[in-house]
């Protein structure tokens, strides 16, 4: 679950880490009344869970009152990535010389939280990380042991920050460990931490994503939830009790257990297509679990084509063939081509029942998905 900005710095804010004065505005009116309070310059900063949001317009540096009301209007309202503004945070300013990025994130091949600093901020971390990797420093936390403050001080100093913020930086570092293991965060940033003139230390911005899985822990920040931000596809998978994770390709995969899911998707790369999806309806699954999952995938609209990968085990080949009858037979045309694939228990059952006028069926793994991206390229031609 992801928090917006403004939830996030009132966190940060409670912690003890310092930020800019801020108000959150929901009409035109609401931001020229923050503003007055606060002053200029001003920042104008959509609140939506995207990132990138300068780079889309969707915050705006105002020096007048003219230049506050223009930027409001255009805001607010605006399609910001597929989302749409319903508020901005109306922020204070800053004159800064330098600009860091610190964060705290699990490392899940090392099974441990990890400390990041970086003296590259204010960009996209992601591309420092791709870029330039030596310029984030890491440091990885015990969690049985929990965040030493040394471990602060030495990610810090490794990262070059100047050592007469080199403390407050630690200081914001070791605090944002805190609020990670308090309120079962999976994520939490800052980028950029600026740095004044007069060698302040301020978080400009702030991340803290929530493991869903926890929240029972966390019903205060449960309540923060807002469901109008959510996708159709993400309410969707919400209400079936998927985790549909929405890639950028056209080719939508479904199947039965991670490994042969993330085997899918990897074919579907060698074999020169590309991924929409990557869909486990997990062990067991019934016929209306499999119609529910086809209803996902016929929903994305980035998918032209899918491929349905079952190894029955628990699951049964039988009932999955039940499944794709009853999903397709609701149909009057099928809005995608379906590749199915079954092998398992009561594979050869389920391959008689398959409605074959619904579906293609091919006998290997290879076979399917290369018949699903060759469907998925005529879509497409």
């Amino acid at each position: 679950m992801k928090l917006h900005e403004y939830q996030a710095k009132s966190i940060f804010a409670d912690a003890g880490i310092p930020v800019p004065d801020s108000r959150l505005a929901t009409s035109v009116d609401e931001a020229l009344d923050a503003v007055d309070e606060i002053g200029y310059p001003a920042a104008i900063k959509a609140q939506v869970h995207v990132g990138g949001r300068g780079k889309a317009g969707g915050i705006k540096i105002a020096t007048d009152r003219e230049e506050a009301e223009e930027y409001a209007e255009e805001i607010l309202g605006m399609d910001l990535k597929g989302y749409t503004v319903d508020s901005v945070l109306v922020e204070a300013g800053v004159d800064f010389v330098d600009e860091l990025y610190v964060g705290v994130t699990m490392d899940r091949g090392e099974g441990k939280p990890v400390l990041m600093v970086s003296t590259e901020g204010g960009v996209n971390i992601e591309e420092v990380a791709e870029e330039n990797p030596d310029a984030i420093a890491r440091e990885h936390v015990d969690p049985a042991f929990g965040l030493h403050p040394y471990q602060a001080r030495k990610v810090v100093y490794e990262a070059g920050v100047d050592a007469d913020v080199a403390l407050d930086v630690a200081s914001i570092l070791s605090t944002l460990y805190d609020l990670y293991e308090e309120n079962d965060a999976s994520e939490i940033e800052v980028n950029p931490v600026m740095i004044t003139g007069d060698r302040d230390v301020v978080a400009a911005d702030a991340v803290m994503n929530i493991d869903e899985d926890a929240l029972f822990r966390q019903p205060e920040l449960a309540e923060m939830a807002e469901a109008s931000y959510e996708d159709d596809l993400e309410r969707k998978a919400g209400e079936y009790g998927f985790d549909y994770v929405r890639l950028s390709g056209n080719v939508g995969i479904i199947g039965n257990g991670a490994g042969l899911v993330m085997t899918t998707l990897d074919l579907v790369d060698y074999y020169g297509g590309s991924p929409a999806n990557f869909l486990d309806i997990g062990g067991g699954a019934k016929a209306e679990r499999v119609t529910q999952a086809l209803d996902m995938v016929f929903s994305d609209d980035n998918v032209d084509a899918v491929v349905f990968n079952i190894f029955g085990g628990i699951t049964r080949g039988d009932e999955v063939a039940k499944g794709i009858n009853e999903a397709l037979e609701q149909f009057d045309e099928i809005p995608k081509k379906v590749v199915v694939r079954l092998a398992g228990t009561n594979a050869e059952e389920g391959m008689e029942i398959l409605n074959t006028d619904l579906v293609e069926v091919e006998k290997t793994l290879e076979d399917a998905v290369q018949r699903a991206v060759q469907n998925a390229e005529e879509v497409t031609q």
